[in-house]
């Protein structure tokens, strides 16, 4: 049983993202190199490589650069689309100004496949692209073969402890949303962004490249999509989604121990049928900066099994 006071504990590393939003000149990250580009309501989808498809949706804030790390050694042998929410790495909002953003993205997603006759791809999903990939495993189940979800549960309130609600989450989550939307235009906070970013990324490199994603991002469309995640609950579809799910997620000694971490994460997917659970150890949130070879073996698992 996982004890209430490590939940807020975790819960205090991980909120201050939802919390806090900047905004800068947008001036977007460097993306991986792409053959083709997509855009469409909610999303861009980039493409590039050979071989069978494989689709990575980043996080909250987050663009597609989020990947950047394990794109080239997965392209030698699989056609990758990398999705990025309109809003994110200095992209227009597009159509995620009104309410709708994640059914939205599922829904372009779904159309994406469809369209471009990918079959059944392989879909990954970091952070609130994880929730996405659930959303779209329920919704969707005959277009896709396997989902990997990295650090992201199936109802965000769970960090707040076994009773948790989205009735009793709302009204903080609407508070959020509307300080968060507040901030664009406004001068960016950057001491406030970097005590962010640490708390996201262990790595200083990678600290580096989560404070840039943050400035670059809409926060309007931070703030409406922040909400829409905390209000979603997916615990009680969970045993209907029979997509492989593998869930990977990040410990460390000092605030996340993985005995904590691994617990609350196997109590959360424990009804899906279908679960593999990774750890990935000296990470933080974003565990394709802080552990990009650990991380990439875990993918290249979860692709070739």
């Amino acid at each position: 049983m996982i004890s209430h006071l490590p939940l807020r504990l975790l819960a205090a590393a991980i909120t201050p993202l939802l919390v806090l939003h900047t905004q800068a000149a947008h001036c977007a990250p460097a993306a991986a190199a792409v053959s083709a580009e997509t855009r469409l309501d909610h999303i861009s989808v980039a493409v590039t490589g050979k071989g069978s498809p494989v689709i990575l949706i980043p996080g909250l804030s987050s663009p597609r650069a989020t990947w950047d790390e394990v794109v080239p050694a997965l392209a030698k042998s699989h056609r990758v689309y990398l999705v990025q929410i309109n809003g994110f790495g200095g992209d227009a909002p597009g159509g995620n100004l009104k309410p709708g953003i994640l059914d939205g993205v599922v829904s372009d997603l779904s159309g994406y496949i469809a369209t471009n006759k990918l079959g059944q791809p392989a879909i990954v999903g970091h952070s609130l692209g994880g929730l996405v990939g659930l959303m779209f495993a329920k919704a969707h189940p005959d277009q896709l073969s396997r989902l990997m979800v990295v650090d992201s549960l199936p109802f965000y309130g769970m960090l707040f402890g076994p009773t948790a609600t989205v009735a009793m989450i709302e009204p903080r989550g609407r508070a959020m949303r509307d300080q968060m939307i507040a901030q664009y235009g406004k001068p960016a906070d950057t001491s406030g962004t970097e005590a962010v970013a640490n708390g996201l990324a262990l790595k200083p490199g990678s600290r580096t490249k989560v404070k840039a994603w943050m400035a670059a991002a809409d926060p309007r469309v931070s703030g409406a999509a922040m909400y829409e995640d905390l209000t979603t609950d997916l615990r009680p579809v969970m045993p209907s989604i029979t997509t492989p799910i593998t869930l990977v997620y990040p410990w460390d000694v000092t605030n996340r121990p993985e005995a904590m971490v691994g617990a609350l994460y196997k109590s959360a997917y424990g009804t899906a049928p279908h679960v593999t659970y990774v750890a990935v150890g000296d990470s933080a949130h974003f565990v394709m900066l802080d552990q990009p070879a650990l991380f990439q073996q875990a993918l290249e698992t979860f692709l070739t099994h």
